[in-house]
């Protein structure tokens, strides 16, 4: 009897010591459900079971990065100064995949789910059209006439900045902006520094895929940077006037700009996931038209000019809202813990750096940042908001990079003015580089 009530009282300890510890929440998990799951994921990645599937890649992605997105975010110096749980996640998962902790089937399945089975353009996509929707109709055009010339201006600013630096420094104006600033603001790695290498390459009569190889560590850097730099201006400026809060145009009344959340269906979600896809679609088709503009291009303007336009009925575009609330609230630590594991190249990195690289890059972030932040001042933008999207996002890596910079400063509602400037930007990028290169090799 004694012996029966003992054990009674043990198994109340040990309950109530579970339910103290299931308290801490890890992106709504339970610390003990989340310790279970991730034993089972270390089970299956250890023994070269866990699913090359999208199934597999999911537990990977989501696991790891709401586990070090919680770390990031709770770690002084990191949620104070370095983006917090964003740079955090990517750097850890970038390391972690350097000495080969994570398995390279693992970093196979986990890439493929987020490029080859494109999750990120659902994620970009749904991100994209739950902003554009939620803002008013009025400022959304004001807001946009605005931004482009921002960044369009703070981007051939930053190209003679790092070009001046490279003379300076002793590498030479050319070399600076044709291995530094171009490959930075080319708008990432598939749309940017790839085709980018093939104007090189025919220039030059070198390899793509040599050219390429001295592109990357430039791109590399300067996302981690741009991440970083994201985080530390929204801190530096937290109660500054020139912070929008997440609003990137001035008015006198910045609530005005966009709408309330609406209340989730089930129904609706699934009706917004799928009129998100179709103008991904949509976009796509229109590139296949036009191949000299990337289809995010035409995936930005068509939502902008439907919202403008009024072409939607409220009960769809909430429902397009509701769809990217679900994905990204759910998705985005994942997505970055994929943005380090995949595409974060440490050993490459390393084996450019030389203190004239690094020089060169903080340059870039420097110049881009004081030039759009007194810029988006002067044409009556929040300065800090014009510096995140107009700035720093056109020295990220394309689309991953725009919501890892918007994601340390807690602005992943401004993706679609970061993806207009990155995208249309980084065109430019390439149209420049083709007439300069011939001379300036």
């Amino acid at each position: 009897m004694i012996n029966e009530k003992e054990t009674n009282g043990n198994k109340s300890k040990l309950k109530s010591a579970l339910g103290a510890v299931d308290k801490i929440k890890i992106s709504g998990i339970g610390l003990v459900a989340y310790i279970v799951m991730a034993i089972l994921l270390i089970v299956a990645i250890s023994t070269h079971k866990l699913p090359n599937t999208m199934i597999g890649a999911i537990l990977a992605l989501v696991i790891m990065g709401h586990v070090f997105y919680y770390i990031g975010a709770h770690l002084p110096i990191f949620r104070s100064y370095l983006g917090g749980g964003s740079v955090f996640t990517i750097l850890v998962m970038a390391v972690l995949v350097y000495l080969n902790i994570v398995p390279s089937d693992t970093v196979k399945t986990a890439s493929g789910f987020i490029n080859g089975m494109d999750f990120l353009g659902l994620y970009i996509v749904s991100l994209i059209g739950s902003s554009i929707f939620k803002m008013n109709r009025k400022m959304l055009l004001s807001a946009a006439v605005r931004f482009l010339p921002v960044a369009f201006l703070s981007m051939s600013v930053t190209f003679f900045g790092v070009g001046l630096v490279g003379m300076l420094i002793g590498v030479g104006f050319s070399h600076a902006v044709l291995y530094t600033s171009l490959p930075i603001m080319a708008g990432g790695v598939g749309a940017g520094i790839v085709p980018l290498s093939g104007i090189y390459a025919h220039a030059f009569g070198s390899s793509a895929a040599v050219i390429l190889s001295k592109l990357f560590p430039a791109v590399i850097l300067g996302n981690l940077l741009a991440i970083i730099s994201a985080g530390l201006v929204s801190k530096l400026f937290l109660h500054s006037k020139s912070n929008g809060h997440g609003v990137l145009l001035k008015t006198e009344n910045a609530d005005a700009q966009v709408v309330a959340d609406p209340k989730p269906d089930y129904t609706q979600i699934g009706v917004g996931l799928i009129i998100s896809v179709s103008f991904f679609v949509f976009g796509t088709l229109l590139s296949a038209l036009f191949p000299s503009i990337n289809a995010y291009a035409f995936i930005i303007l068509s939502i902008v000019l439907t919202k403008a336009l009024g072409l939607l009925p409220e009960y769809y575009e909430q429902s397009v809202i509701m769809s990217g609330q679900v994905i990204t609230k759910n998705m985005t630590h994942a997505l970055l813990a994929g943005v380090g594991m995949s595409l974060v190249n440490i050993k490459l990195l390393l084996s450019a750096l030389s203190w004239q690289f690094v020089v060169l890059c903080l340059t870039s972030i420097i110049v881009i940042s004081l030039a759009s932040y007194f810029l988006g001042k002067l044409f009556g933008l929040y300065p800090v908001e014009s510096v995140i999207t107009a700035g720093l996002a056109n020295n990220s890596m394309g689309g991953t990079g725009n919501v890892a910079v918007l994601a340390a400063s807690d602005r992943l509602n401004l993706i679609a003015f970061a993806q207009m400037g990155n995208r249309i930007g980084g065109a430019l990028v390439l149209v420049i580089a083709g007439i300069l290169v011939s001379f300036m090799h």
